[in-house]
């Protein structure tokens, strides 16, 4: 589902993000909504600020890909021809 200009510009404006970071929530699938949802109330000081998580799940996400492409080239990294 494509969301609305209006929602990214909401999401950007409350979490304090610039275009980058919006686009880089985009790559990663999430939701206007859902960042909403991760701002961190007074009430919880262990949670990051959204843009901090944005970066941490891109790069638990690298750091994924960056293994299993590691395990691909160390197994031979060949399939069916």
């Amino acid at each position: 589902m494509a969301y609305s200009d209006e929602l990214w510009a909401e999401a950007k404006k409350k979490c304090r993000l610039n275009q980058e970071d919006i686009a880089l929530a985009k790559r990663l699938g999430l939701n206007p909504r859902s960042l909403i949802k991760n701002i961190p109330s007074k009430s919880e000081p262990w949670k990051a600020p959204v843009k901090d998580w944005l970066h941490e799940i891109d790069a638990k996400r690298q750091k994924k890909a960056a293994q299993k492409q590691r395990r691909k080239e160390k197994s031979g990294g060949g399939g069916p021809a």
